[in-house]
């Protein structure tokens, strides 16, 4: 333990420390000799002005309670693990987004490589190999983040202009953001719609011109919003309407045994090894994706009306494919 280590150690034991820590455990937490002991001590006392208090009946070291919750080590102090760990949020953050959180980040990472840099540490270069692939990741303007961002913070009613990718028509909402939710490599906005009465999911890459409002954001109750966003499944908003019944393969149970795909799934083996699924839904779209993407491995049992559903789709796909390219 180098002394960076040994002094952020010194002060978070004796910041929760109930009462006087004795010599024996303080050289023991610290993998060090006295001598080397004392000298953290003197240094931590008298060059970053911790309230150090000695107890000599009993031979230990203890901060003064009064002023031992003011007292913080002065700067960024952080062990090699909390550093390494930052730099690695920072890595996924970078390969995960079009640069939405980097450029925030970037003066904290450049503070934390100077300090590994000044350690010695070797844990930051080696990030470089952690890999994150996005896939069907949409393009989205930072400044569009940033603003709806805030609103969220802030607890603004938001104004913009939104391009609904289904009917590709552009309407102007007012609405009270709840949440901000990145799902499947995508932003989205849990909001409140003042021009719908109702609560909405919006994707932020068909946000136009947003804009912070002077009126305070209405809030609605957590509980409100799982029942009617996370109801069904999928980011698609809306209380569950069925439950959905699939059937995987034996071999691709292997895969969505172990996969999560709706808080209140239930799953089950089958005795020739095939797998059962039931998921609620709202919507039926993006159910039929995940499902129709494992091909002859899955098969819609129930309901008839979703299994009609994925029967169309696979006929049309078919009937692609009967005409000449």
């Amino acid at each position: 333990m180098d002394r960076y280590e040994r002094i952020l150690t010194l002060h978070r034991i004796l910041k929760t420390a109930r009462y006087p820590v004795g010599l024996p455990r303080l050289m023991d937490e610290l993998d060090c000799s006295r001598a080397t002991l004392y000298r953290d001590i003197a240094f931590l006392r008298d060059a970053l002005g911790a309230p150090i208090e000695s107890d000599g009946e009993q031979h230990g070291f203890a901060y003064d309670r009064v002023e031992a919750d003011r007292f913080e080590l002065p700067g960024l102090w952080l062990s090699s693990d909390e550093l390494s760990a930052l730099l690695a949020v920072q890595q996924l953050l970078a390969r995960t987004g079009p640069g939405v959180l980097t450029g925030a980040l970037e003066p904290l990472k450049a503070r934390i490589d100077k300090l590994m840099s000044e350690r010695g540490g070797t844990q930051a270069r080696e990030l470089g190999r952690i890999r994150v692939t996005g896939a069907a990741q949409r393009n989205l303007d930072q400044s569009v983040f940033r603003v709806v961002a805030g609103a969220v913070l802030d607890r603004r009613k938001l104004g913009f202009r939104y391009r609904a990718r289904s009917t590709d028509s552009e309407a102007r909402r007012t609405v009270s953001p709840q949440r901000l939710t990145h799902y499947r490599e995508n932003w989205y906005l849990d909001a409140y719609d003042h021009d719908r009465k109702a609560l909405r999911v919006f994707a932020l890459d068909r946000v136009v011109k947003p804009e912070v409002l002077d009126e305070r954001a209405d809030d609605v109750p957590d509980a409100e919003l799982d029942a009617h966003l996370a109801g069904g499944y999928g980011i698609f908003s809306g209380p569950a309407k069925a439950v959905a019944t699939l059937l995987f393969s034996a071999r691709a149970a292997r895969w969505v045994s172990d996969e999560h795909w709706h808080s209140r799934q239930e799953g089950r083996f089958l005795p020739d090894g095939r797998y059962e699924l039931k998921v609620p839904y709202a919507n039926s779209k993006e159910l039929l994706m995940d499902v129709l993407r494992y091909g002859s491995d899955a098969e819609i049992v129930a309901p008839a009306s979703l299994r009609e559903e994925a029967r169309i789709s696979l006929t049309l796909a078919l009937g692609a494919y009967d005409r000449p390219a």
